[in-house]
């Protein structure tokens, strides 16, 4: 048989784990607690009948105990979902606690609104985006600090001495094939040195491709530049200003008696004999090529009246030949 007011006189006089006091008011820490002071209307073990409200994981339940239960604790307490409606939920706490003392009802009323405010609020949070504030432990950052300085220096210690051994390695200071190494990491030091003189090699077939593709590009500049001079040189459109030849008109008729004076003496210089006489005496040749130059241009300004009298003999033919190489340095001389 369970006797509230034996229990609440042991609680209010003697020790209760759930009381909490202060010099204005007592508190109680009792989770099922519908109020949380330390009062006899709202003590949950010194209540037979007693209701409350809780939220677990956003769900508010209602908790429900009455005296048939008493003798099973583990059976205790009835538990009630609520709506998530707040007024479904009210209406829920009317139709479960009719006939309750009004003080446990408006109570239980007053906690789920409360609970639905700061769910609200703590939804309202979550979407909205806040920083995170997260502790700084200070004597621990300090500690890594000093275990991470001496890691590095030790770490460089252990660098500088392995470099140290495989430069002597290199440098063969050891021989050909020092005996207390490793397999591998001679291994590596024949494979680095491998890799270098490929280097080497690689840049020196650069080195040697450079230089024969500057020679290729200065020959096709030269070229270039000897085929822009012969265009220049056949330029056939181009006008140029030159000087009178009327006053050499007599010359070309002294020139002609000359021929034909030659025509009377009978004689007659065939074309091998003309190659030899040409090698032998270059001036006869230069004087055969500027009368032919002259007759040429005489013949394409027409026919002329020449105030001379023709006179009678034998026909000449005369077979003109175009240089194109320019004449050697001794013919301009004796010319």
């Amino acid at each position: 048989m369970q006797a509230d007011d034996v229990i609440w006189s042991v609680i209010n006089t003697q020790f209760c784990s759930y009381k909490v006091k202060t010099p204005t008011q007592n508190f109680c820490r009792n989770e099922y607690n519908v109020t949380g002071f330390c009062t006899r209307q709202s003590c949950p073990l010194a209540n037979s009948r007693y209701a409350t409200v809780r939220e677990k994981e956003g769900v508010l339940y209602l908790y429900v105990k009455t005296i048939e239960r008493a003798h099973m604790p583990s059976k205790m307490w009835e538990r009630i979902k609520l709506s998530k409606n707040y007024a479904q939920a009210l209406e829920q706490i009317d139709k479960e606690l009719i006939y309750w003392p009004n003080f446990l009802v408006h109570k239980c009323k007053q906690r789920v609104t409360k609970i639905t405010q700061y769910l609200i609020k703590m939804r309202k949070l979550k979407l909205s985006a806040q920083p995170k504030l997260v502790g700084i432990k200070k004597k621990l950052e300090r500690r890594e600090a000093t275990r991470e300085a001496k890691a590095l220096a030790a770490a460089h210690i252990e660098k500088s001495i392995e470099k140290e051994l495989l430069d002597r390695l290199k440098s063969k200071a050891y021989g050909d094939a020092p005996l207390n190494v490793n397999e591998t990491v001679w291994r590596q030091v024949l494979e680095g040195e491998r890799e270098r003189e490929k280097e080497a090699q690689k840049e020196l077939d650069e080195v040697l491709e450079l230089e024969d593709d500057e020679t290729e590009e200065e020959d096709e500049e030269e070229l270039e530049a000897e085929m822009e001079e012969e265009e220049e040189l056949d330029d056939w459109g181009a006008h140029e200003y030159v000087e009178d030849i009327s006053g050499d008109e007599f010359d070309g008729v002294s020139d002609l008696e000359d021929l034909e004076q030659i025509g009377d003496g009978d004689e007659f210089i065939s074309d091998d004999e003309d190659d030899e006489s040409d090698v032998d005496t270059p001036r006869k040749a230069t004087a055969d090529t500027i009368l032919g130059k002259r007759k040429a241009s005489t013949a394409q300004k027409g026919p002329q009246k020449s105030k001379w009298p023709k006179k009678k003999g034998p026909r000449v033919e005369i077979e003109y030949e175009k240089e194109v190489a320019p004449p050697a340095k001794e013919m301009l001389v004796n010319w």
